[in-house]
């Protein structure tokens, strides 16, 4: 057993606690409760005294497949099936040592990501839990085409869908819109209709799957909310009606600011020009939609778009910061990374700091609550536990920068 006391407690449901300990008894959180309760522990303790315990941080989009390469696409090209799956597991591990200690795979290469999961998921390798979508489906043409499904009429998206649920995904990614870094496509076109959306949907939620859409553009965020999908991922083109009917639906946004902040403020460094230039038109957009859909009172669930140019396995916890620029509360923006994308994966036993709960853990320096740059900023982590076991990063640190673990 262990007794994390001494410091805050944040609970992932927005309650910052004082005067709290945290027992943890193998995998699970045993009790929540005031430190007099623990008088005469004799066992383990940690001293979070200067700090904040929080639960570990969820990311509810990565591609693990994609390490943050200015064009992708050429990376992968000279890596074999091999070296993709090892690059995997490295950045599920990066995503691990940064506080990150569950993920959202959208859309990997050839179900490589599949094993990764399986072997992190049964405790053969240190990593985040992983759930993944296997490939992403999409128009022929359609944004992520060169390594998604391609599908076209709603007999075929079903078809696509079956694929999916067959090799052993655990929720189904569908491409409504066009998007950023695919060359030839614009992100405000609806790329499937109404009708196939509604059929891709409703298939994955016959098989129990849980859905998510590339969505940016305005009538393919329709089209996909109206089809029953459970979130909408980067939202840029977000109306009002938009808004009404994802809040009505309890539809989740997965806003992935670091997408375009790390494609814009690396832009002269080999980004693909299209990139560049659809990421400096769509910005302002992205930032209006986010504002109003936290000013409307929508559901937010963090996720990075991780593994895009220069958005970085491992740092994902960043994304935590650019939520509070783009108006959300610390407290707010740590909710989306904890109670919400657990919500939203369908993951009851993590997210939260409540007994019965699974150990996985963050402890940071001070109090994240009032500066989320104590969470945000892995050099201010001082552990990150998975299954109540500090994770001790196996990859050699860059100079100057703290293991997850000292």
């Amino acid at each position: 057993m262990i007794l994390f006391k001494g410091g805050l407690v944040f609970d992932g449901m927005g309650r910052r606690l004082e005067g709290q300990g945290v027992l943890v008894e193998g995998e699970r959180i045993a009790k929540l409760a005031p430190l007099g309760e623990f008088d005469g522990f004799a066992g383990e303790t940690v001293d979070t005294g200067g700090g904040t315990l929080l639960p570990g941080l969820i990311d509810c989009h990565v591609h693990l497949v994609y390490s943050g390469h200015a064009d992708a696409r050429a990376a992968m090209a000279k890596q074999s099936p091999s070296d993709i799956a090892l690059i995997a597991l490295e950045n599920a591990q990066k995503s691990l040592a940064g506080g990150i200690t569950a993920v959202r795979d959208c859309g990997g290469k050839d179900y490589l990501e599949f094993g990764v999961r399986d072997a992190i998921n049964r405790g053969t390798f240190p990593g985040p839990t992983i759930h993944a979508s296997g490939r992403m489906i999409c128009m022929t043409g359609g944004h992520g085409n060169a390594i998604g499904r391609i599908a076209d009429g709603a007999e075929e998206v079903v078809k696509a869908v079956r694929e999916q649920v067959h090799a052993g995904c655990d929720l189904v990614k569908i491409m409504a819109t066009g998007g950023v870094m695919t060359p030839g496509v614009n992100p405000e076109d609806a790329h499937y209709s109404a009708e196939e959306m509604k059929a891709g949907v409703s298939e994955a939620r016959r098989f129990h799957k849980r859905t998510a859409s590339h969505a940016q553009g305005t009538e393919g965020i329709l089209n996909a909310v109206r089809a029953g999908i459970h979130s909408i991922e980067h939202g840029i083109f977000m109306t009002e009606k938009c808004i009404e009917e994802m809040k009505e639906a309890g539809v989740y946004l997965v806003a992935t600011i670091s997408a375009l902040k790390n494609i814009v403020k690396n832009a002269d460094k080999g980004v693909p020009a299209h990139a560049v230039e659809k990421s400096l038109r769509v910005g302002e957009h992205h930032l209006a939609s986010i504002r109003m859909f936290h000013a409307a009172g929508g559901k937010f669930a963090m996720g990075t778009d991780a593994g895009t140019p220069f958005n970085l396995h491992g740092q994902n916890a960043q994304e935590l910061s650019y939520l509070t620029e783009y108006g959300l509360s610390p407290s707010e923006a740590m909710v989306a990374a904890t109670a919400n994308g657990a919500d939203l994966m369908g993951l009851e036993d993590i997210g939260r700091i409540e007994s019965g709960r699974m150990a996985d853990l963050l402890l940071v320096e001070g109090d994240p609550t009032k500066d989320i740059r104590m969470a945000a900023d892995k050099a201010n982590h001082r552990a990150v536990y998975k299954g109540g076991a500090i994770f001790a990063d196996p990859r050699p640190a860059p100079a100057g920068v703290r293991q997850a673990a000292e």
